[in-house]
């Protein structure tokens, strides 16, 4: 389906060939300045440089060939060589009719041939999720949604840190607490060790406790060493023992996505991606790629034009253990081997930027994909506190993610509780949906790459730019629906247009598939959010405006009627993009 923006583009840009100019300067896009028009095109402005034409002319001429249009209802030219556009109410009315029949509101579905490997999540196992871990998930989720409604086969892999150093830690300290196990004795040759105890609070604990103890015992730590190495290289005892770690962590680490409404294809690990290690390293080796420098092995990066310095990435160290980049570029193969996708996106802290550009170059210079596969590093900020650094509890801690949803919960109990609508366990439902939508909300509001301030009082709050408000907007329509008794999505028709403030809701509601194009583009649902905010805005003023429950003219009603319907109906859309669920009352 085509968007307004597109017809009026095509419309436009054949006056400009009509008038002897190119088509490509009819450009119409959305109005900036929704005072003055609700659609705007610049083409004469650059018409004049190539033309050496005054662009008021130009404008003005462009004007005069599309004032008669049935699209139109009015045309203008204005300084310095804006034209400025409105669309008559019926066309407006009919399109969005079109969109309601047409499938995901007539978003273009062309992608249905191309895979997209998006990489979120990213924790390491045998650490509780943290606020810290809260971004990844809910921006990468977001993202697998969107780019599912464009057709994209789109395969979320969690890419679990289970493979490094800190599995060694625990094992070590593992192995001092509990020496009984059957999976330390030597030549351990099971596939599973009924010995072997483990809860999510234990791993919570040990692995804090094993880190401190090596950076104070260098014993400790070459024990924990030698371990990842022994693990590494196939100790089955080792081995059993670390599939229960993942396991329980996995288990655990699943209560707190499920409850964010945050899913994966792919629970991949570090450890996966190891089989592929010695054909990196061979590919390197075919290639020349690598040097020797300081008894390690690394790959030179450096560009030309880099304007700053761009260090060489280490394969392999003096010691024969791998880096985190070796591990990435061994995942590359592996998800080349296994899927050929198109796109490889990384959704991860803007602070990897530097990882991740090396790890895109060795991977372009060694060939592990295709020319034509687009590996983007999709970072996003930091998730601060009032005082403008990141997130901490009260006591100065890094705060689980389970306990941020908890106390946002715990919130949203506390402001439902006087509600009228809701008792008893489904007010403890209903809160967990509440604070969940405020947290998601209030993060995905802001463009990714910003950082931003998590104030739970604030995302709570039932008026302003929050979840809760949107969750409301939502119910409120519900209200009125049930009252003249027409809760379901039929629409009937959405009648002749009768003020102001039920155009400019039917205009943000249309605005629909330019939103999204856009969110695509940059990979940021902060578009989304901020479009579902300023249509439940515009159905705000048009509901205060107008009595839809005791109008008397029933042709009048019955289309304000199908209006909230599809109000309803394109918000849970926006909504369910941001993974945000809706609730019937509040």
């Amino acid at each position: 389906m085509e968007k307004i923006t597109e017809r009026l583009s095509a419309l436009i840009g054949d006056a400009f060939v009509s008038a002897g100019f190119d088509y490509s300067f009819g450009e119409v896009s959305l109005s900036n300045r929704k005072d003055l028009c609700q659609y705007q095109c610049n083409g004469s402005l650059k018409a004049a440089k190539q033309f050496k034409q005054a662009p008021l002319a130009i404008a003005r001429q462009i004007a005069q060939i599309v004032q008669n249009h049935p699209m139109l209802a009015r045309v203008e030219a204005i300084q310095p060589g804006f034209i400025n556009l409105d669309i008559r109410d019926d066309f407006l009315v009919n399109y969005l009719l079109e969109m309601n029949a047409s499938e995901a509101f007539g978003i273009h579905r062309g992608h249905q041939n191309e895979t997209i490997l998006l990489d979120f999540g990213g924790p390491n196992v045998a650490k509780p999720l943290h606020v810290g871990h809260l971004r990844s998930a809910i921006i990468g989720e977001s993202i697998k949604r969107l780019t599912r409604i464009y057709g994209y086969t789109t395969i979320g892999d969690i890419h679990l840190g289970d493979w490094g150093l800190q599995m060694g830690l625990v094992i070590t300290e593992l192995h001092e607490r509990y020496p009984g196990w059957n999976c330390f004795a030597e030549g351990f040759s099971g596939d599973f060790d009924p010995s072997i105890q483990l809860t999510s609070e234990m791993l919570n604990e040990v692995y804090p406790t094993a880190s401190a103890k090596s950076k104070a015992d260098t014993y400790y730590y070459d024990l924990a060493q030698q371990a990842t190495l022994e693990l590494q290289r196939g100790r089955n005892g080792y081995r059993v023992l670390w599939k229960a770690i993942v396991q329980t962590s996995v288990d655990d680490m699943k209560l707190s996505y499920n409850r964010l409404g945050v899913s994966f294809d792919l629970w991949y690990g570090e450890s996966d991606a190891d089989q592929y290690v010695g054909q990196l390293l061979e590919i390197l080796t075919q290639k020349n790629l690598m040097r020797l420098s300081e008894g390690a092995m690394v790959v030179d990066v450096e560009a030309e034009d880099d304007t700053a310095p761009m260090p060489p990435v280490i394969i392999k160290k003096s010691n024969d253990s791998i880096m985190y980049a070796t591990s990435d570029l061994a995942t590359i193969i592996e998800r080349q081997k296994d899927f050929q996708p198109q796109k490889i996106w990384y959704v991860v802290d803007n602070r990897q930027n530097l990882h991740f550009t090396q790890v895109f170059r060795v991977a372009r210079k060694a060939d592990l994909i295709p020319e034509s596969t687009d590996l983007q590093f999709l970072g996003f900020g930091t998730m601060n506190g009032k005082d403008g650094k990141p997130y901490k509890t009260r006591e100065g801690g890094i705060m689980r993610l389970s306990d941020l949803i908890d106390n946002a919960k715990d919130a949203a109990y506390e402001k439902l509780s006087t509600s009228e609508y809701v008792v008893g366990n489904e007010l403890d439902i209903l809160a967990e949906k509440v604070g969940v939508a405020a947290i998601k909300f209030g993060d995905l509001i802001n463009h990714r790459r910003k950082d931003y301030i998590f104030d739970l009082d604030k995302f709570l709050a039932f008026e302003g730019k929050t979840g809760s408000y949107l969750l409301y907007s939502i119910t409120r329509i519900n209200s009125i629906l049930n009252k003249v008794q027409q809760n379901n999505d039929e629409l009937a028709s959405l009648g002749t247009i009768t003020s102001d403030s039920e155009r400019q809701l039917m205009l943000v509601l249309a605005t629909t598939q330019d939103v999204f194009d856009r969110a695509l583009l940059e990979q940021a649902p902060n578009y989304i959010a901020e479009n579902v905010y300023t249509i439940a805005v515009s159905f705000s003023k048009f509901y205060s405006e107008n009595n839809i429950v005791f109008e008397k003219d029933k042709e009048t009603q019955a289309g304000w009627i199908s209006l909230l319907k599809l109000t309803r109906k394109i918000m849970i859309f926006h909504l369910d993009i941001l993974g945000i669920e809706t609730v019937e009352n509040m």
